[in-house]
């Protein structure tokens, strides 16, 4: 036991300085971590004066229920607008005319063929015969741009020209 006496006598001028320092490293950590904790309550303060919050908590429990009715009302609105996508692709907004002579000798450009087409290709050709004596008109149905009844080439050339504004 008296060994154990002069071990730790021996050793006590090394441990009470390291001690000291440690110590002293411990104080110097505390009082830079109270100047940022006082930091940190100086902004906290300013960032919630005048904002009629008391706590921060409450604030973000407020900020959560926005967040999440901003979300909801995103969806619906991304919702609606993929309706609407849908709807458009189903409106007939491509249309061609094209006005020809149909009887060569007898009477003017009074003939005409039009192609009224939505994106897929579907629609309809309206088609007027006109001469001097009569005028005929002619209704053909397209299905994916393919025609219900033999298209005459001018019918073709209207649906062609129809089908590039797509």
């Amino acid at each position: 036991m008296s060994e154990l006496n002069q071990f730790i006598g021996d050793q006590l001028q090394w441990f009470i300085p390291g001690i000291a320092i440690l110590l002293l490293v411990m104080f110097i950590l505390i009082l830079t971590q109270g100047s940022r904790l006082r930091s940190m309550r100086r902004k906290y303060e300013a960032m919630m004066s005048g904002a009629g919050i008391e706590d921060l908590e409450s604030l973000l429990v407020d900020l959560k229920t926005q967040n999440d009715l901003l979300e909801e009302t995103q969806q619906l609105q991304k919702t609606a607008i993929e309706a609407l996508q849908l709807k458009l692709q189903g409106i007939k907004g491509h249309v061609a005319l094209k006005r020809y002579n149909a009887f060569g000798d007898r009477g003017n450009d009074l003939s005409f063929s039009l192609a009224i087409l939505d994106d897929r290709r579907t629609g309809m050709v309206l088609t007027s015969l006109h001469n001097r004596d009569n005028s005929y008109i002619y209704a053909k149905t397209l299905n994916e741009g393919e025609p219900q009844y033999p298209l005459s080439p001018e019918e073709q050339e209207v649906v062609t020209l129809a089908l590039q504004r797509i």
